[in-house]
């Protein structure tokens, strides 16, 4: 039976968040990337915009990787055993991520590095 109750709903949200946070290793290394990234950001003095652009892609790569993690649990719950279409759709779970990775990557070279070259020049 659904549950209609809102407190209900962002309960669970929470939960599934401090799972992943607990328990997911992915989960957790992006967590850390991210916090670098803020610490990164503030010593580097973003403007508005970078900022956007950062929390965009740090919000995106955390949630990217949840579903990524909750696509592995359904996964494995509907074929506990080797299966080629369930690795497939693993492995594709894992790529989306990968790509989100490296595009956030890149705008971050593309924000950080011209500001900490000024800094070394």
């Amino acid at each position: 039976m659904k549950n209609n109750n809102i407190i209900s709903s962002f309960r669970y949200a929470f939960e599934g968040l401090f799972h992943a946070g607990k328990r997911e290793r992915n989960f957790q290394f992006h967590l850390f990337a991210a916090v670098a990234v803020i610490v990164a950001g503030v010593f580097s003095h973003l403007s508005f915009f970078e900022w956007s652009l950062i929390i965009l892609c740090i919000s995106g790569m955390l949630s990217l990787e949840l579903i990524n993690s909750a696509l592995e649990r359904v996964v494995d719950l509907a074929s506990p055993e080797i299966h080629q279409l369930a690795k497939q759709a693993k492995d594709m779970g894992a790529a989306a991520v990968l790509v989100f990775a490296g595009a956030s990557a890149i705008i971050g070279i593309l924000i950080f590095l011209p500001k900490w070259m000024e800094i070394i020049n």
